[in-house]
């Protein structure tokens, strides 16, 4: 049976990888069912340095599954909000995998990134973009509004009033905008998008573990928190790097080359 998500793991990156190009990576409640048990494995296995997230075939993610929002539609009428209600959980369970992930993570963008799809790349750390990329908040053309996480990443990335005409309008942004915007990080070509990407997130993972996922934790809440609370999130993070094994390590050899310079 074939794999609506699939994880290859090499020399400490997994690369993630969305498996329904006929459909352009649509997201339905099958795929967001394997999505997180993905995600789940990729964030508990301290063997997994860094994680690139990208879509097989033309497109990156093409947002949520059309079909499945007919089937929404056919539900009765009492039952449609909960329904929806319980799905929102999952969506937003996704969003929250990703940009609390214990380890750097970048969404590599092969493609059409629309709706839900450009949400979960904006959830990631970092977004690198083929030059054949497209981003989208396309939600608006449906009726919706952005349920992925958009209404709080894309501000964060691009400002308050560009993030609402990107929103409000559903236009498409071709990958040179994108980077000059801020949505994407980096934008390369198609046939080099992944070892990029790969590269970046083994340069971005070489540091000690336990300081990067502490150190990305505060980062994260950094915005809605005040200069004291981050002093003394940072205070207590710092405590547990003391006691870290990488901690240790690192000044052990430190010293020990020091020593050996003086006796040179």
């Amino acid at each position: 049976m074939t794999k609506l998500v699939e994880v290859d793991v090499e020399a400490g990156i997994a690369t993630v990888a969305l498996n329904r190009p006929e459909k352009r990576n649509a997201m339905n409640d099958a795929m967001r069912n394997e999505f997180i048990a993905a995600l789940e494995h990729v964030s508990s296995d301290r063997g997994i340095r860094a994680v690139v997230l990208t879509g097989h075939g033309k497109g990156f993610c093409s947002g949520g599954d059309v079909a499945g929002m007919e089937q929404r539609l056919k539900a009765p009428q009492g039952e449609v909000a909960f329904n929806g209600w319980s799905r929102q959980q999952r969506v937003h369970h996704c969003a929250m995998m990703l940009h609390t992930m214990p380890k750097p993570t970048i969404a590599a963008v092969n493609g059409a990134a629309a709706g839900l799809g450009v949400d979960t790349a904006l959830s990631c750390d970092f977004i690198v973009a083929s030059s054949a990329a497209t981003f989208s908040w396309s939600y608006i053309k449906r009726g919706l509004i952005p349920d992925g996480g958009g209404m709080y990443f894309l501000p964060r990335r691009v400002g308050l009033a560009r993030a609402k005409e990107l929103i409000f309008s559903g236009r498409t942004v071709e990958a040179e905008e994108a980077l000059r915007l801020g949505i994407a990080d980096r934008m390369v070509e198609p046939d080099a998008l992944l070892d990029n990407a790969r590269t970046w997130a083994a340069e971005l993972s070489q540091g000690s573990m336990t300081a990067l996922a502490l150190g990305k934790t505060i980062l994260n809440q950094s915005f809605e928190m005040s200069a004291e609370e981050v002093f003394s999130r940072g205070s207590q993070a710092q405590g547990i790097c003391y006691t870290s094994t990488e901690h240790r390590d690192s000044v052990t050899a430190f010293l020990a080359k020091s020593a050996e310079r003086r006796v040179k």
